[in-house]
């Protein structure tokens, strides 16, 4: 019974995490790309974007997408799934955009060079030399941050997007009891394990 009122959690928290996963990660690239551009102006529009999403509450940052529409431009607020896809992709796509740096400052520049020389196009360079390297380099730097979305996707609950989390609290409330919370606690611990366990292959592929 308890399973059966919390499934809707589990396919919102679910759809939140795929979904934000699918878009922030090549975004983080996309952000990683841009900050580096050789356009001054573009460069510090990106570089003000990841401070601020690394520098300021995810929370914060719900609210401010689904509320300032309305308190700032008097417009209706947007859908509160959609707001909370936006938050979570341009968030995390500024982690990953910093994990993306380190990996690929890491990559010497001879190599670069080497396939100009063979002939390769930048983006055979890109997807046959250097992203296989970054990709093996930042893998358990990427690792954290999914182990990390799990656990955030519960913040939907500040907007009343009803995840595993806000389902949870409102059946313990109702019946006076932990076990909605422990169910929850499980299904937590099992995504993680699973992530974890998925991203292990991952390195081990790539080693």
């Amino acid at each position: 019974m308890i399973f059966k009122e919390l499934f809707l959690g589990f396919k919102n928290t679910i759809l939140i995490f795929f979904i934000t996963l699918f878009i922030s990660l090549p975004l983080g690239i996309v952000v990683y790309y841009l900050k580096k551009s050789k356009n001054r102006v573009i460069r510090i529009i990106f570089s003000v974007f990841i401070s601020v999403m690394r520098g300021t509450p995810l929370m914060l940052q719900l609210m401010f997408t689904y509320f300032a529409p309305y308190y700032l431009f008097n417009l209706k607020s947007p859908d509160r799934f959609l707001a909370v896809i936006l938050t979570f992709s341009l968030n995390y796509s500024a982690y990953f955009a910093e994990i993306f740096r380190g990996g690929f400052s890491s990559i010497d520049n001879g190599q670069y060079d080497a396939a100009k020389i063979i002939g390769l196009s930048k983006w055979k360079t890109f997807k046959k030399i250097i992203f296989p390297q970054v990709l093996k380099i930042v893998l358990p730097s990427i690792t954290n941050e999914v182990i990390t979305l799990v656990k955030d996707t519960s913040l939907a609950m500040v907007i009343a997007v009803s995840e595993t989390f806000t389902v949870a609290k409102a059946m313990a409330a109702r019946e006076s009891s932990m076990i909605p919370y422990v169910a929850v606690a499980v299904f937590y611990y099992i995504a993680n394990y699973l992530v974890a366990f998925i991203m292990e292959l991952l390195e081990k592929r790539y080693e």
